[in-house]
């Protein structure tokens, strides 16, 4: 994997970079999963945006599901979310306010309910994502292939090459990969101590977002260089 550090250093910068990863051309699909325990905090936090009421429906019935243990890695207390909750997540837990405090006073009951107190890492700690439990919010986006970039609409990635022979050897290589290759843009893995401790009572992040990335590091470059544009970031 290959990391980005975005320079995205408030709660503001990091929502608006949020945006800018699902919203570029080179995306063709998105996979992000939040947990039940996340839900079931934005709902007590209040103030939450009507569009995840459906969210909020699927949270109390998973979590009143009998059949489920609620400390566990099963997959059914994970739901796929969209952008527009996933935004609303993070902003949530991390803006500064009366909102984030009851966000993140319920998720720590209830974490502490099923004998899940918080870790003692630091937030966005690349080493302790490997025993994270549980992982609350897991986001990425998936980029098209080399194969499928049009030369019209995707000419900005095809030029970052450089000389076009250097285009046209990285798709061969895909092309005649054994497996084809994905091409993956992924936010750390978030937990509670990052939900929780992740953004400072002035609305800073601990560190900056970094954006973790699979794949041809000369695509990925030119992708994340125009998200840091769209997003208005300041360059590092």
């Amino acid at each position: 994997m290959i990391a980005f550090e975005l320079p995205a250093h408030t709660v503001d910068e990091a929502l608006r970079a949020v945006r800018a990863l699902g919203a570029h051309r080179y995306v063709a699909g998105r996979m992000h999963l939040g947990h039940a325990l996340v839900f079931d905090a934005l709902l007590a936090a209040g103030e939450a945006p009507s569009a995840l009421q459906p969210a909020f429906e699927w949270a109390r019935a998973t979590l009143a599901d009998a059949s489920i243990e609620k400390d566990s890695k099963d997959e059914r207390l994970y739901r796929r979310m969209t952008e527009e909750e996933l935004g609303a997540a993070l902003d949530a837990f991390w803006r500064p306010g009366p909102r984030a405090d009851r966000a993140r006073a319920r998720l720590l009951s209830r974490l502490e309910e099923l004998g899940l107190p918080l870790a003692a890492h630091a937030p966005f700690d690349e080493a302790a994502e490997e025993d994270m439990h549980p992982v609350l919010i897991d986001a990425g986006w998936e980029l098209h292939a080399l194969s499928e970039l049009d030369p019209a609409r995707h000419r900005g990635a095809i030029e970052a090459f450089g000389e076009s022979i250097l285009f046209l050897a990285a798709k061969f290589e895909e092309e005649n990969a054994a497996e084809p290759p994905t091409y993956l843009e992924e936010l750390p893995a978030l937990g509670g101590v990052e939900l929780v401790r992740g953004a400072d009572p002035e609305g800073h992040l601990r560190v900056p977002l970094t954006v973790w990335a699979e794949g041809n590091e000369t695509y990925h470059d030119y992708v994340v260089r125009g998200v840091v544009r769209a997003a208005k970031l300041a360059p590092p």
